[in-house]
């Protein structure tokens, strides 16, 4: 049997070529786009990259979205910078001393922000687009207009630790989001044998993905500040039924901080509502979605140096190599925690000095009463 061979794309119809490239993903779409003239052409069809982003990101349906979409510059550029993640593996080595020195070398102005710069950036500008897969199965999507109670309290929120609770000023605060069997949930009996082998644990680890997007109006804009894959976690913590699982990136802060690198900290935290029996299954309810940025000793960034940090992360460099965010924020992780071994290093001496000068002193004491 013989099969007659298409001797050009010229031959195919642009209907029939449009109806093959809107069934392919995105970054099989852009690479058809390099194959030839036709799909070239074709694949700068606005709708094909809406249909990929909605596909990609379930909250982008919104007609609210799409119009902010229209607004940065179309779905293709949305979908251009917000697939591949931050990577910022410039993170400079750190000593104690250099901490120690801050306050002599930063004027209270450089530390904490300069106002004149943040008159530029309004809160309303950002705009927090958030996706939750499980197992490929989207369980949560969320918008976030501005950033709350920016704008109220005398100046509050940009001289206090910045903090967005998703949960806590989600439009449909009644709206539980919640894991079960039907998703993939492996059932667990007790807390005590989950302890043992961890089962739903890995599951959850493993199966969850997280996609943060920030969009900045103003700018036109937009990065995706999360790491997708989870960066770390904790079982069992604070209590026994919950589960944290961390994400995050990796920001700039150069002229900004004195550390110069800030991680974007995204913290998700479910507990066990329901465990198997006769007439329930294991059930895991969402209670924490949260953003923070923390400085290389740990502290919380305040508001006001908060908005300059996201302000330049949407001009961070990105990677569509995933294990690159993930060994940036290693990477990270590993001087931060050279960081707080030499801190420790010091204070011990400092605490050593200190038990010996008091005991020279007492001995001292004692000989000259005597």
């Amino acid at each position: 049997m013989s099969v007659s061979s298409v001797e050009s794309m010229a031959s195919l119809s642009s209907d029939l070529c449009y109806d093959i490239l809107r069934r392919l993903d995105g970054a099989t779409l852009a690479s058809a786009a390099c194959t030839c003239a036709a799909f070239c052409s074709i694949s700068k069809e606005e709708k094909l990259w809406e249909n990929v982003c909605c596909s990609m990101w379930p909250s982008t349906n919104s007609d609210e979205v799409k119009n902010l979409i229209s607004s940065v510059g179309g779905f293709k550029k949305f979908y251009a910078d917000c697939f591949p993640l931050i990577v910022n593996k410039e993170v400079p080595e750190f000593h104690f001393n250099d901490y120690y020195e801050y306050p002599q070398e930063w004027t209270e102005a450089e530390y904490y922000g300069d106002e004149d710069e943040t008159e530029n950036i309004s809160p309303s500008d950002f705009v927090s687009i958030v996706d939750i897969r499980f197992k490929d199965k989207t369980i949560c999507s969320k918008i976030l207009w501005g950033i709350p109670n920016a704008n109220g309290f005398d100046g509050w929120f940009y001289n206090c630790p910045f903090r967005i609770d998703l949960l806590a000023y989600s439009a449909n605060e009644k709206d539980e989001i919640a894991l079960s069997l039907s998703d993939g949930l492996p059932p667990i009996w007790s807390i005590e044998r989950e302890r043992k082998d961890g089962k739903l644990w890995r599951e959850l680890r493993d199966g969850i993905r997280l996609s943060w997007i920030l969009v900045n109006r103003k700018t036109k804009k937009a990065a995706n500040l999360s790491s997708w894959s989870p960066i770390g976690g904790q079982r069992h913590w604070p209590t026994d039924k919950d589960f944290l699982i961390r994400f995050g990136s990796i920001l700039p802060a150069k002229d900004i901080l004195p550390c110069r690198v800030v991680e974007c900290i995204l913290i998700m935290k479910f507990r066990v509502v329901l465990m198997e029996g006769e007439d329930t299954e294991t059930t895991l309810k969402l209670t924490e979605l949260s953003m923070q940025l923390g400085d290389m000793e740990g502290s919380h960034v305040n508001g006001r140096n908060s908005l300059l940090v996201l302000k330049e992360a949407l001009g961070c460099p990105r990677s569509k190599n995933y294990s690159e965010a993930i060994e940036s924020c290693e990477l990270y992780s590993k001087v931060q925690s050279e960081l707080k071994e030499e801190k420790m290093r010091y204070e011990n001496r400092l605490d050593t000095f200190w038990i010996l000068g008091s005991i020279a002193a007492c001995v001292t004491f004692c000989l000259y009463c005597l």
